[in-house]
C-alpha cells in the first residue's frame, strides 16, 4: 500500500496522490474498492487528517476517486477519461524541468529514455 517518505522534498499529500495512483496501476486497488476514511488513513500513515483530505480532494477532482455520502470513498470505475489539457500542460512543464536538470548534470537523451522505459517496467509493463 501507500508509503510516505518523511524525508522527501515532495509534499505528503502529493506522495499520497501518487501512491494511490500507483496502487491502482499495480492492481492493488481495483475500481469499486473502498479506501480508508480520512481519519483511518491518517491513523495508518501517522499524518494530519487535513493532509489526507487534501489528497483525496485532488484525486476526486482528477476523477480517480469518488465519495458517496454516508458510504465512503471508492476507486472510480475505469472509463475513457477526457484529455485534461491543463494537467497535460503541467506534466509537460515538469518534464521540461527534468530535461533541464538532466542536461545540467550531463545526462544523455538515451539515458533519460532508458529511465522512462525502466519506470514503465516498474509499473508492471504498462506502456504509454
Amino acid at each position: 500500500m501507500v508509503h510516505i517518505d518523511k524525508n522527501s522534498s515532495r509534499a505528503y499529500y502529493e506522495q499520497l496522490v501518487l501512491g494511490i495512483k500507483e496502487d491502482i496501476l499495480h492492481g492493488i486497488l481495483q475500481p469499486g474498492d473502498k479506501i480508508p476514511s480520512v481519519r483511518e488513513m491518517a491513523k495508518q500513515l501517522l499524518m494530519n487528517p487535513n493532509t489526507i483530505s487534501k489528497a483525496y480532494k485532488v484525486l476526486e477532482t482528477e476523477k480517480v476517486l469518488v465519495t458517496v455520502k454516508g458510504k465512503g470513498t471508492f476507486v472510480r470505475a475505469i472509463e475513457e477519461p477526457p484529455r485534461d489539457e491543463i494537467r497535460i500542460q503541467e506534466l509537460k512543464e515538469h518534464l521540461n524541468e527534468l530535461v533541464i536538470e538532466a542536461r545540467h548534470l550531463q545526462i544523455s537523451q538515451s539515458e533519460l529514455i532508458a529511465w522512462i522505459y525502466e519506470a514503465e517496467k516498474n509499473l508492471g509493463g504498462l506502456t504509454i
